[in-house]
């Protein structure tokens, strides 16, 4: 097995490696998404006018979801798969962006994917609002050898278009549910309305020529719509949509409760991640309660939380009534990467440093931006090294580093300077005012300018492996060099008992 970025510099992507062969894998000519450009921002619109003038995606999810069910879908929207005593899925987040990062993570994917049953994307299918024109470069192509299906959840940027291309592709060309109702002049729906991104009439009349990239009958997968449960095996995996604004409607909260209930082992798969960056996100539920609180019922047996949305990965063990839930966050699979230094020292539901997993680490995460504010600002003094990125952390937070720097590396007035301006992370108990702010503003502002088109992308997936006693949960990486490519390294584990 490969080292890790836990073992070595080189394990991590750093120094001179050989460039990875997934550049073959992408077409001749990729329309890059540039999150600094205007028109990308104007298309994504949807989100802020959800939050100014309320979200209509739960009253146009009721249209799919009865759209759905007058086809024939079971109630319930539980479907099952015929698996082995033993089997294997895979999980990989917010993929669709279409350039250089998502097309590295696809070779370790592919490899890493050998004899499983399906694989399912947690959020953010496609890039910037989820057009059925980019499905055939940014779902189709990446993923055209991956010979069983694929199911997915919808992200916020799915949900752009008002979900249709995703309903299209995933939903058996479900086709578009009757109109909302005009809405009465100059009232906040009217101008929501008026407003509103919404697809291009001639959206989507090449998607029959992309479905042929994965046209095999073992590719093929047709879900219940955009939430569903799936029973494979002795487990449930659950997955909810969370819409635009990261919250439940009250008819999925009540139908999220019912499949809930019974003793089989589940695993929620979700958009929005209830544990993440060190803080909680229990996810409301219109009309009372949260998506947490189902999770947390120990007559529901659930043993884990996977959330995409967030563009790296990070494990939260969580114990709840004696139990533990892995609190997962899968979300580096093709997108920019959210920096993971700006994440303070963690100590929230009972899980400490000492229990607390993410990729990238700390230290290659701040070195990455370093080197990258230093290229475009031409400030070569900005840019850190790997082992001074490190250092600077672990004094920062007071931890151990998860890969010890140099021998000879000195945390100097430069580094600690450095380290924040670039909204590295503290400790929870000196946390000030001015801090917090800088770090909620860099996550925002900073990471979707992170695009870059040279390794290390830092780039992630999860295979779980099922048994009659026990899960088992790997997270792998990409960096888009071929050391990498050719045996991914293992960056997570975590095993997790079903009785």
């Amino acid at each position: 097995m490969s080292d890790s970025s836990r073992d070595t510099a080189q394990g991590a992507g750093w120094g001179s490696a050989e460039p990875g062969a997934y550049k073959q894998l992408m077409p001749p000519h990729v329309r890059k998404v540039s999150w600094l450009n205007p028109r990308t921002l104007w298309a994504a619109r949807n989100g802020v006018l959800a939050s100014w003038f309320g979200d209509p995606t739960g009253r146009t999810r009721g249209r799919w979801v009865a759209r759905r069910q007058s086809a024939g879908v079971p109630a319930d929207k539980v479907f099952r798969r015929e698996v082995p005593d033993r089997f294997s899925f895979m999980v990989i987040g917010d993929t669709g962006e279409g350039g250089e990062s998502q097309y590295a993570a696809v070779p370790g994917f592919l490899k890493t994917g050998q004899g499983t049953e399906f694989a399912v994307i947690t959020s953010d299918v496609i890039y910037p609002v989820g057009r059925a024109d980019d499905y055939e470069n940014k779902f189709f192509r990446p993923y055209r050898d991956y010979p069983a299906p694929i199911y997915a959840i919808p992200g916020n940027h799915d949900w752009y278009e008002d979900l249709g291309a995703f309903m299209r592709v995933f939903c058996a060309d479900t086709p578009p549910p009757d109109p909302a109702p005009r809405p009465r002049p100059l009232g906040r729906a009217w101008w929501q309305a008026l407003l509103w991104h919404r697809p291009r009439p001639a959206d989507g009349q090449h998607l029959d020529e992309a479905r042929k990239l994965r046209s095999d009958p073992g590719q093929q997968a047709e879900q219940p719509g955009p939430y569903w449960a799936l029973d494979a095996g002795p487990v449930r995996l659950i997955g909810i949509d969370t819409g635009l604004l990261g919250t439940l409607d009250a008819e999925q909260g009540a139908w999220l409760r019912e499949v809930s209930k019974g003793t089989r082992p589940k695993i929620l798969i979700t958009g929005s991640p209830l544990y993440v960056d060190g803080e909680h996100h229990p996810c409301p539920i219109d009309g009372g309660g949260t998506v947490d609180d189902i999770v947390r019922d120990p007559e529901h047996h659930y043993v884990a939380a996977i959330g995409g949305d967030i563009h790296n990965y990070q494990r939260y063990p969580v114990q709840v009534d004696g139990r533990t839930i892995q609190y997962i966050v899968s979300g580096g699979g093709g997108a920019f990467m959210h920096a993971t230094h700006t994440i303070p020292r963690v100590s929230i539901g009972g899980v400490t440093e000492r229990d607390f997993r993410c990729y990238p680490l700390r230290g290659d995460s701040l070195a990455f931006y370093s080197h990258l504010y230093a290229r475009r600002l031409r400030l070569p003094r900005l840019g850190l090294s790997e082992s001074e990125a490190t250092a600077v952390i672990a004094e920062r937070l007071g931890i151990e580093p998860g890969r010890a720097p140099g021998p000879d590396t000195r945390v100097t007035r430069r580094t600690r300077l450095v380290a924040g301006l670039l909204g590295a992370g503290g400790r929870p108990d000196r946390t000030s005012r001015v801090r917090l702010p800088v770090r909620k503003m860099y996550t925002q502002l900073f990471s979707p300018s992170s695009v870059t088109y040279t390794p290390p992308f830092f780039k992630s997936f999860l295979r779980l492996d099922v048994g009659a006693q026990e899960i088992r949960v790997r997270c792998f990486a990409a960096t888009g060099n071929r050391p990498q490519e050719l045996d991914p390294p293992v960056e997570d584990e975590v095993v997790i008992p079903l009785k």
